[in-house]
């Protein structure tokens, strides 16, 4: 298994990595996971809550689900590994993060090139007319009701999120796509890279000549063909590849 040292130094080699995160890197957040047996899916069929389809057909009963959830993941705090990233990022070691995950912590903890795949909850839509919500109105709204509506219309509306039976967002899939053959390296966190079509992103990076590096608690279909695998939590290792290459840029003499 590969270390914090290696990571850094495949970094200095082969950067500015693109970063590609999952669930993994906000569960030192203290938000749940998906597919674990602790996860989000073990106590709720995600297709009554979670689903195009049960948000067309009942869409009072997916609010109920996720309302409570919103104010959970607005409750977490960027952890170590979103801090580092964002100051990698600032130092020129990352060129961009490529995010499954709809909790905005990278954005919080920094980052300033964020691609939503999943897309977030910062805005809410409305399928009737196709007017937007922002957060802090629906925020304002789930204090006296139990499903947002829109302003415009009056009908309840969508998290931002991709549900199950949805497409991902064409712009930001594509982006990704673009950073992931253009890069040297492509830096994987607390994802298990199960989930199409975003499993395939590293194939890109390796087709095109980059290389992978992986940092995930568990094993991947990638793990075989990454150049580093790294067995520790997120956080503290990100912010030990920060400190070894940060520190570094600032022992450098001014020309």
């Amino acid at each position: 298994m590969g270390t914090a040292a290696e990571l850094a130094s495949l970094i200095r080699e082969r950067g500015p990595a693109v970063v590609l995160t999952g669930a993994g890197m906000s569960t030192e957040s203290g938000i749940p996971d998906f597919r674990s047996a602790a996860g989000i899916w073990a106590e709720v069929d995600p297709f009554e809550v979670a689903s195009i389809d049960a948000f067309r057909r009942d869409p009072l009963r997916v609010w109920r689900w996720y309302g409570p959830r919103i104010g959970g993941l607005l409750a977490a705090e960027p952890n170590a590994g979103h801090l580092a990233l964002a100051e990698l990022e600032r130092s020129g070691h990352v060129r961009a993060v490529v995010t499954q995950n709809i909790d905005l912590l990278h954005s919080r903890g920094g980052s300033e090139d964020v691609v939503e795949l999943h897309g977030s909850i910062r805005q809410f839509a409305c399928l009737a007319c196709g007017a937007r919500e922002t957060l802090d109105g629906v925020l304002a709204q789930l204090d006296v009701r139990e499903a947002p509506l829109c302003g415009a219309c009056g009908t309840i509306v969508k998290p931002g999120v991709v549900m199950f039976g949805e497409l991902l967002p064409a712009d930001a899939m594509a982006r990704a796509e673009v950073l992931c053959r253009a890069t040297g390296l492509l830096l994987v966190v607390g994802s298990s890279l199960q989930v199409w079509p975003v499993a395939g992103l590293p194939a890109d990076t390796l087709r095109s000549g980059g290389a992978v590096a992986i940092l995930n608690l568990e094993e991947t279909p990638y793990d075989a063909d990454a150049t580093t695998v790294v067995r520790e939590p997120s956080g503290p290792t990100l912010a030990e590849v920060a400190q070894a290459l940060c520190a570094r840029a600032s022992r450098r003499p001014s020309p």
